[in-house]
C-alpha cells in the first residue's frame, strides 16, 4: 500500500494506492467522501476525500505509513462497505543501506548483473544495469513499495527472465547532487547495512 497526499496540488484528497494498473482501464465508484478505484473487478486504490478532516498529515507527496495511519484508513474505507487487508503491509523503511554481497552477469543479458544484497531483515536479489556495481559495495536499495522522487513505485519484477526485488539507486534517481560519473551511488564503507537512508524529493 502507497499513501500520498498534496492539499496544494490537488486538493485535500488522501490517495492510497493498492496496485498499478494501466490508466485507460480504470474506473471509479463513489460513496461519500470516497471514491473506490477499481481495474475491472479488482480495487486497485482508493481517494478519500476532505482527508484533514479524519488525518493529521503534514506532507506532500508519499505519506510515511504507520501501523495507526493504516488502521485509520482502513475504518474510513469500511464506510465503502469493503474491507482492507492490512495483513501483508511492510511498515520498515523503504530506502535503505544495502550491502552488495555478490555480483555476477546475467545469464540472458550482457549489460544486466545479478546481485544479492543485504539489506534489513535478510537479502535481495536486485538485478541491475549500472556498469560500476561490484561485489563488496555499499549502496542506496528501493526496495519494493518504495516512491522514488519521480513518483516511480518500485514493485517485484522480473528483468529477462530473473526476478528482481528492488533497485539500486544512482544520486540522479535520488534527486541528490553528485559529482559521481553514471551509476549507482556507492557509499562509505563507514555506512551501516540496514540503516534508513534520507533522499531527496
Amino acid at each position: 500500500m502507497n499513501v500520498f497526499y498534496n492539499k496544494e496540488g490537488i486538493g485535500d484528497v488522501l490517495m492510497v494506492v493498492l496496485a498499478d494498473a494501466p490508466r485507460s482501464e480504470v474506473t471509479a465508484e463513489r460513496k461519500g467522501r470516497i471514491a473506490t478505484v477499481l481495474h475491472g473487478e479488482e480495487v486497485i486504490g482508493y481517494n478519500i476525500f476532505d482527508a484533514s478532516e479524519t488525518f493529521a498529515i503534514d506532507t506532500v507527496g508519499p505519506v510515511d505509513l504507520t501501523p495507526e495511519m493504516a488502521e485509520q484508513i482502513a475504518e474510513v474505507v469500511r464506510e465503502t462497505g469493503r474491507e482492507l487487508d492490512l495483513s501483508d503491509i511492510d511498515y520498515s523503511p523503504k530506502f535503505v543501506v544495502g550491502h552488495v554481497t555478490s555480483c555476477e552477469k546475467h545469464p540472458d543479458a550482457d549489460k544486466l548483473s545479478v546481485c544479492q544484497v543485504e539489506v534489513d531483515g535478510g537479502t535481495l536479489q536486485i538485478v541491475c544495469g549500472a556498469p560500476n556495481v561490484a561485489t563488496d559495495q555499499k549502496v542506496v536499495v528501493a526496495k519494493p513499495g518504495a516512491v522514488m522522487p519521480s513518483g516511480l513505485i518500485i514493485r517485484p519484477s522480473a528483468l529477462r527472465g530473473v526476478a528482481s526485488s528492488g533497485m539500486l539507486c544512482s544520486a540522479r534517481e535520488l534527486a541528490l547532487p553528485s559529482t559521481q560519473e553514471k551509476g549507482i551511488l556507492v557509499l562509505d564503507e563507514s555506512a551501516h547495512t540496514g540503516e534508513p537512508f534520507q533522499i531527496g524529493r
